[in-house]
């Protein structure tokens, strides 16, 4: 082989680790990210890496920011929570957030030759976010509908707002279902997971504390017998007594 092959062939090769190591660009200098935003980060998080490719973590202080700004709850809040909008339109904004959020789940689903989640914490930051999220979206839309309607008391009005609690109660309760993969995580996963039953299910039955339950509960039943952390125990047994404590105020909220 000739020396300009050998020049070609370092060239190519360089090229190629270059194509390899392309740098990600993220909307980092925004205070804030909008829906478009996370459209863009969502599928450069999605498909823009190899699988070999370590994604954003907490772990990374290179890359830290990304996931810090990605599970930002302020970027929803800063217009959901604006009562000089338009209801109509934050309610639709709420709805394009909602969907990239179903989006950013995938991101994060990775579990190692052990089946423990390779990206716990990071997994469990972006179920937060929509649990914080979706307490903003489905009041929004009980909201709209009630404000459309000329008679917010009808029974078909109340029938669909209830309904819609319904389905924000099912949702969360899907969040519980990763106890059952309780082993995946590592001592500080559990209080983490622990923490978000803390958080947002309190949030959620202080919100709407006459709400149906019953499935909640039993749910909850099952898996505090099921768990073997004593972080998630004592959060099931605490969401517990809030319900129970609602209950026995019935003309509360």
């Amino acid at each position: 082989m000739n020396k300009s092959y050998w020049v070609f062939l370092c060239t190519l090769l360089i090229t190629c680790l270059s194509c390899k190591t392309e740098k990600h660009e993220f909307p980092l200098d925004k205070r804030y990210w909008n829906v478009e935003d996370y459209k863009t980060v969502v599928l450069e998080l999605n498909y823009g890496y190899e699988d070999d490719e370590q994604l954003p973590s907490f772990a990374n202080p290179e890359t830290r920011l990304i996931v810090e700004k990605l599970t930002d709850h302020k970027n929803y809040e800063v217009v959901l929570n604006d009562e000089e909008l338009g209801l109509k339109y934050r309610n639709n904004l709420s709805t394009a957030f909602f969907k990239e959020w179903k989006d950013m789940q995938d991101i994060y689903q990775a579990r190692n030759v052990q089946d423990k989640y390779v990206y716990e914490i990071e997994m469990l930051k972006v179920w937060h976010f929509g649990l914080g999220l979706q307490l903003r979206y489905f009041k929004l839309g009980n909201e709209d509908i009630l404000a459309s309607s000329d008679d917010p008391n009808a029974s078909r009005v109340v029938f669909q707002v209830n309904s819609n609690i319904d389905t924000l109660i099912d949702n969360f309760n899907i969040y519980l279902d990763e106890i059952n993969h309780e082993n995946a995580f590592s001592d500080d996963g559990k209080k983490l997971l622990a923490q978000g039953i803390d958080t947002y299910f309190v949030g959620l039955v202080e919100l709407y504390p006459q709400a149906n339950y019953q499935n909640l509960e039993r749910k909850i039943d099952l898996l505090e017998k099921k768990s073997s952390s004593e972080h998630i125990k004592n959060s099931l047994k605490n969401l517990r007594t809030v319900i129970l404590s609602k209950k026995s105020k019935p003309n509360q909220g």
